[in-house]
């Protein structure tokens, strides 16, 4: 019987694999530029086929009846194209196709500035089966967007945090950065930040990224770690015929009144045959800019020393800043980027690819910063503070002048050099074997973050400072005389060292497999399977060293080389003055490990707990089919199951520096995932989706490493959790779209993710010690309910020149609720938004589009919400709304050359967070505009 059942196996695979008299049809779908054309509509009509063209512009037709065969290729915003192809048993014929764009005449003008770009991302969106957004290069060229998190912020429900007034991390229907997923070729990036998992968008320049691919409602052949979403991001491939192009620019950031240089290029070719392709691309941004800031810490309680009692008094307080920071950023940023894609056709049924990109990133900074901070309760007495309408608004404060830099050598430059470093190598292959489609990838991607010999010095003063309260949202600390705040009455605090390094290396390998399967008698419909393992390590190495000078010399702040911070321009507002500094070519110079003029110290509880090693295996399968129910109506129905093992290790100390051993924690969980994605084509230019699919969020590595870390001094303990759940989420997708025939969309959709063991930091107070501890939880449920619109259309409707115009708009609206969160009581707290979670989202952009000019004004807004869950409701942080406003204009010479302008954020938006209530500040953070302008030149010569 065995025998048998293996017989018929070996019969059912020859059947798969083996030539009937029917044949196959592959190709490439390349426009009038010689760029891929992705999710193209293909059709053989006579023979009722369809297919969509992938990333890459390819497409593969299998199982094609014998004789000549008419394909017809669809594409809004361009000609309908009609090619003759012979099909040959047993045989996989070639084919390229070119498509041109469509002139559309309306009342005797002629229009035939589409935005190529435009039409590929609408396109993109059109033709798949699930739910995504799409930006292609073309549209990437359009906005000033130096990086891809830039880019990305103009998708419908995506927000971006920034960091130095640039977008780093994203934020997909309002779930947080680590709870969503960034892939490069459908390999997930890892990331170079040592506390969580979130992607540092800013690492990546825009301009070296062809397609980027947002899928809200991921399928089952995609990793399912994306509880907000995947946005995956598609590299160059080789172009079909010589390609050259280089971009070279320069600008000023006003902030500093310092200058910007970019130039990038890249260069292609295919072989003679066209067998073999290459594309080589580099990129650089050079930008010396920085950054004006000011924090605040808040508290409504008041203590104090009675010397008549004997004892501190403790009293409830209207809220009032207890630290206050200014500070000063001088940062350069040298982003450079390159990329190497190769690829081979053996013939017509086996391809190979190697695709390689290396990002590197260096910042420079230098910070001066001016702290204040209320004194202990032993140190306050009466007649030191004043309290007015129940706010302190006169006390002593400790006060700290803080100068940060580096080495000084041909790296570092006297500056902290923070360098983060990201490389992915894919090797890969599609092959076709019958009817049996398998493609596979190998790939190994390394993140990294490395900051060495980063040193402060720092000098300490004490006096009593006027607390001015008339405005919350710009707190300000001044000297009650003005005599104390001078270089003199500054004494040595410490001089430091720091030496940090993380890095996440991640190896990942897939299989697919694709065979014709048509249940419902559909020429369409197949059966995908395949498999995916990840292998992924985290390590997190740093130590901290002080100094103690053996001379008198550094005794005051007065003898050291010092420079004045303070700026009659600060962003923040003139109000606000710096003062000196210790200069930091000065600390650059100074030879620490000299012993005859330091005395060096380790300091473990500045690293101890961060240290960490964490090992991550993940091993999923998946099964789907897609097929038509009717002529309207499509489904994908499938199911995934993801397998994940890890072990950490972290550090058990007690009183911060006395490291007692390590401790090691595994755990294992498996989910099953399945999924639903309904497409019902209305007409030809108007479709409905619906989805229903599981993902999943696993936790930031250095929350379940199980560390453990008694502060005595502080009375604090901190804990690691290798017992945290992964995040859930099982999410609804409605959505409705219709495209116009001008290349544009009006469309609107509502989705609800139902969410559970979401992750925040309970904060408690331990039984033993009665210290506060803080921990990691998994909280109980979530769920977030959320709309979005979406406008986009060049408005060929109006008179004249203002058929050239075009509008961009889509709107998101969110509301949250989270279940399960304790308070520093134990109590729970009701009504508690999902932290991450922004109400109300915009993008919109209005455009002038003609032959030669183009001009653009583009407006990002994202509203408050809150961003990280404390102790009370008084302790919560939020990030405050933000609105950002840019323009571009360019001008075409000629086909080939280009001059572009570029104006970034315009209205000066800050970085703010604020706690509790939006008019009290916790952080203030202003960039200043930014001015590019520069050349850009594109050459490409078909293959004919």
């Amino acid at each position: 019987m065995k025998k048998q059942h293996v017989i018929l196996l070996f019969a059912l695979l020859f059947s798969f694999l083996g030539f009937s008299q029917n044949g196959n049809i592959q190709g490439a779908i390349i426009d009038e530029k010689g760029l891929p054309v992705p999710f193209a509509n293909i059709l053989i009509e006579a023979d009722n086929k369809g297919v969509i063209s992938d990333a890459d512009g390819k497409f593969l037709f299998v199982n094609v009846s014998e004789g000549n065969k008419t394909i017809k290729v669809m594409y809004l915003g361009y000609a309908d194209t009609e090619t003759q192809v012979e099909v040959q048993a047993g045989k996989t014929v070639s084919v390229t196709i070119f498509i041109r764009t469509k002139a559309l005449e309306l009342e005797n003008v002629v229009i035939n500035s589409y935005n190529n770009g435009q039409a590929k991302a609408l396109n993109a969106q059109k033709n798949k089966q699930n739910i995504t957004n799409v930006v292609s290069t073309d549209q990437i060229g359009k906005f000033p967007d130096a990086n891809i998190g830039d880019a990305v912020k103009r998708i419908p429900g995506i927000t971006m945090q920034v960091d130095q007034g640039e977008a780093r991390n994203v934020i997909v229907r309002g779930l947080a950065p680590q709870l969503n997923s960034v892939t490069l070729n459908g390999s997930r990036i890892p990331s170079a930040e040592g506390d969580n998992r979130n992607i540092q968008m800013d690492l990546i320049p825009s301009d070296m990224i062809q397609l980027i691919e947002v899928n809200k409602a991921v399928t089952p052949d995609m990793d399912a770690d994306a509880l907000g979403g995947s946005v995956n991001l598609v590299t160059r491939t080789s172009p079909n015929g010589f390609r050259a192009a280089a971009t070279l620019g320069s600008g000023i950031n006003f902030i500093t009144d310092k200058r910007i240089v970019n130039a990038s290029f890249l260069i292609g070719d295919k072989s003679k045959n066209g067998k073999f392709g290459w594309m080589a691309s580099a990129s650089m941004n050079d930008s010396d800019f920085g950054s004006d800031n000011i924090e605040a810490e808040w508290t409504d309680e008041f203590a104090y020393y009675d010397a008549n009692t004997d004892e501190e008094v403790e009293m409830e307080v209207n809220p009032y800043a207890n630290v206050f920071e200014q500070r000063t950023y001088i940062v350069q940023r040298i982003r450079r980027s390159f990329s190497v894609n190769l690829d081979y056709a053996f013939n017509a049924n086996n391809k190979v690819y190697l695709k390689s990109m290396y990002n590197w990133r260096d910042d420079r900074e230098n910070r001066y910063r001016l702290e204040h901070e209320i004194l202990d309760a032993e140190d306050i007495e009466i007649g030191d503070f004043t309290i007015t309408n129940n706010v302190p608004t006169m006390f002593p404060v400790e006060v700290k002048r803080q100068t940060k830099g580096g080495i000084d050598n041909d790296r570092n430059k006297n500056a902290r050099l923070e360098d983060q470093r990201m490389q992915n190598y894919s090797l890969g292959g599609e092959h076709l074997f019958g009817k049996l489609e398998f493609d596979w990838m190998a790939s190994y991607a390394k993140a990294s973050e490395e900051r060495l010999n980063e040193r402060y010095m720092e000098y300490e003063s004490k006096y009593i400072i006027n607390n001015h309260v008339a405005d919350s949202e710009f707190p300000l600390f001044t000297p009650a005389n003005s005599g104390d705040n001078v270089p003199s009455n500054f004494e040595f605090g410490e001089i430091t060292e720091e030496n940090q390094y993380t890095d996440e290396k991640d190896f990942n390998v897939f299989a697919n497999f694709k065979l014709p399967l048509n249940i419902f008698n559909s020429a369409n419909g197949f059966l995908k399977f395949g498999g995916r393992i990840k292998l992924k390590e985290k390590q997190r190495d740093n130590n901290f060293f002080e100094f103690e000078p053996l001379s008198p010399f550094f005794d005051t702040l007065t003898g050291l080389p010092l420079v004045d911070q303070t700026d009659k321009d600060y962003l923040a507002g003139s109000q606000y003055a710096a003062g000196f500094f210790a200069d930091p070519e000065y600390l650059g110079q100074l030879n620490l490990n000299n012993e005859d003029a330091f005395e060096k110290s380790d300091v473990p509880d500045e690293y101890l707990r961060a240290n960490y090693n964490v090992e991550e295996k993940v091993y999923a399968a998946y099964a789907m089919t897609e097929q038509k129910l009717s002529d309207k109506l499509n489904v994908m129905v499938g199911v995934r199951v993801e397998s994940t093992k890890t072990e950490a290790t972290g550090n058990q100390i007690e009183d911060e520096e006395d490291l007692v051993g390590t401790i090691t924690d595994e755990k294992d969980y498996v989910h099953i995932l399945p999924g639903v994605h309904f497409k019902y084509n209305v007409s030809d230019n108007t479709i409905l989706r619906f989805a229903w699919t599981n993902t999943l969020a696993r936790p930031n590595y250095a929350d379940v490493v199980p560390t453990v870390d008694v502060v005595n001094d502080d009375e604090e303990i901190f804990l690691g959790n290798p017992e945290l759940s992964a995040t859930e989420s099982m999410n609804f997708d409605v959505m409705a779209e219709h495209y116009f025939k001008g290349v544009g969309i009006l469309s609107g959709g509502a989705f609800y993710k139902d969410i559970s063991d979401f992750i925040y930091v309970y904060q408690f107070e331990d039984a033993a010690t009665g210290y506060d501890a803080f921990q990691p939880q998994n909280g109980d449920d979530a769920s977030i309910l959320g709309a979005e619109v979406s406008f986009q259309r060049q408005l060929d409707f109006l008179p004249g020149f203002l058929k050239n115009l075009s509008l961009m708009a889509n709107y998101t609206y969110l509301t949250s609720s989270a279940d399960g969160v304790r308070n520093e009581d134990g109590d729970e707290r009701t009504d508690l938004d999902l932290p991450g979670t922004a109400p109300n989202m915009f993008n919109g952009s209005l455009a002038y589009n003609s032959k030669k000019l183009n001009i653009r004004l583009s407006a990002n807004y994202s509203d408050a919400y809150i961003d990280e869950i404390g102790g009370s409701a008084f302790e919560d942080r939020h990030y405050d709304e933000q609105f950002l406003l840019d323009f571009n204009a360019s001008y075409a010479f000629n086909d080939n050359l280009r001059l572009y302008v570029d104006v970034n954020n315009i209205t000066d938006q800050p970085l703010r967070y604020f706690q509790g209530v939006k008019n009290r500040t916790m952080q203030a953070e202003y960039y200043g505009r930014r001015l590019t302008f520069g050349l850009k030149y594109d050459i490409f010569k078909p293959k004919n």
